[in-house]
């Protein structure tokens, strides 16, 4: 049986979203206190990820891009080694301070803390990204410790004000799709992976111009329309097992092979 998209409101109560504000405060003091010294709770710092885009249900990891002054990406990039990984390093010691007792560890791209209650961060420490004439670009470099260590490049303000652009447009259309599939996800394919990026990407260009009209207008669609609209997007799109997605706003590619199959079923779960 078919499960339509519907929204799913105060899908993360109001209690967990402040907790979640008192340690994005908590994590953003530490790492400006080690790197800006500064105190600041809010500088430096902004929700990235499902969360940032606010299609992020109660389940979704709390991601957050925590800006560090250029001068340190020229000390960590010209290091022997892994540059990337000791910077992770640096920036966990820093995170580590005001929660001794949590599970905080670097890994690959990120600094995750899972807390005890089930809330998990992950935090992108990052640097803006400076053109010839030394001026920011709107990208930021952020560092990838695998196989030896990389720095790559994100444009996440372009994703969230892409997202924010079109829900407005769609009436709460993408949002409410966004969340109903990483519902649908979470209950009945938790046992498969598909990211937030992916159902995000996917939504945002499959459902091209649909969006919330009022009931018993001219534009109202019949039942099951718009779903059938996403599931022949998929369809024609999909090749040998894979989707082109990119991401929203910053036009990135997003890498859909780990995703595809979950992807699918929630797509046919939805409409069949």
């Amino acid at each position: 049986m078919s499960i339509l998209v519907k929204k799913h409101s105060d899908i993360i109560p109001s209690d967990t979203r402040s907790t979640i504000s008192k340690r994005y405060k908590t994590i953003t003091k530490a790492i400006n206190r080690e790197f800006w010294d500064s105190e600041s709770e809010t500088s430096h710092s902004f929700y990235v990820g499902s969360y940032g885009r606010n299609t992020a249900i109660s389940t979704s990891d709390i991601d957050i891009l925590v800006e560090i002054p250029t001068e340190e990406f020229d000390r960590f990039s010209n290091l022997n080694g892994n540059g990337p990984s000791r910077f992770l390093q640096a920036v966990k010691s820093a995170i580590v301070s005001p929660y001794p007792n949590s599970d905080v560890k670097a890994d690959g791209q990120v600094i995750k803390i899972n807390f005890s209650d089930g809330i998990k961060f992950e935090i992108v420490p990052a640097f803006q990204n400076l053109d010839f004439w030394g001026d920011w670009d709107g990208t930021y470099i952020y560092p990838d410790s695998n196989m030896g260590g990389n720095w790559m490049s994100t444009n996440p303000k372009e994703e969230l004000k892409a997202m924010k652009e079109k829900n407005s447009t769609s009436n709460g259309l993408l949002v409410a799709t966004c969340r109903h599939f990483r519902y649908i996800r979470d209950n009945y394919f938790s046992s498969y992976h598909l990211s937030g990026i992916v159902i995000d990407s996917f939504v945002y260009v499959a459902m091209g111009n649909w969006q919330y009209v009022d009931k018993g207008s001219s534009g109202q669609a019949s039942e099951g329309e718009y779903e059938e609209a996403l599931l022949n997007y998929f369809n024609q799109h999909s090749f040998l097992g894979s989707i082109n997605l990119n991401a929203p706003g910053s036009n990135q590619s997003v890498n859909t092979t780990n995703s595809f199959e979950c992807l699918k079923k929630v797509i046919n779960k939805v409409v069949l």
